[in-house]
């Protein structure tokens, strides 16, 4: 199963410059920690891949590009030229975490079942926003407010969206 994993602006902006406009502890634990359980697989961009400060640990990385020459020398990095190179992972009861960016997120629309998204309540200005969607298609099943705090200076909610 394919499942977003996105902190997106109230003004549907997740990032400026290929990184994260705010800075936000605890999305980036809530991130860590969804990510690593499941498949502990994450699907993105190739400038998504680029924007990370390196290969995250404990997690594979799918990287998706047009680019038939780009290669990274890891064992936790796979790079896919099509999008039926990603079929295998839609039809499984396992998590697969797609996590940008914008493209990607509209291009797998139509085969995600979840979306975990921390819903940061500031405007933003950036050049990259959430694709839009059919709200009447999920349903959110759970919702929990984060902790605004001196190192988390945003209000934030984090939510699991299931498709109906």
């Amino acid at each position: 199963m394919l499942a977003y994993v996105a902190a997106v602006a109230k003004n549907k902006v997740i990032g400026k410059d290929n990184r994260l406009p705010w800075y936000l502890p605890n999305d980036l634990q809530f991130f860590r920690r969804k990510t690593l359980s499941g498949s502990k697989t994450m699907i993105m961009g190739r400038r998504t891949f680029e924007s990370l400060p390196k290969v995250l640990p404990g997690r594979k990385h799918i990287i998706i590009t047009q680019n038939k020459d780009y290669h990274v020398n890891d064992e936790n990095v796979q790079v896919v030229h099509t999008i039926d190179d990603l079929m295998p992972y839609v039809d499984t009861e396992e998590e697969y975490f797609v996590i940008g960016g914008a493209k990607i997120f509209k291009m797998l629309f139509p085969y995600t079942q979840r979306m975990y998204i921390t819903e940061i309540h500031e405007d933003f200005v950036g050049d990259t926003v959430f694709p839009d969607y059919e709200q009447a298609e999920w349903k959110v099943t759970e919702k929990k407010e984060g902790i605004i705090d001196e190192k988390n200076i945003y209000k934030h909610t984090f939510l699991t969206l299931d498709r109906i």
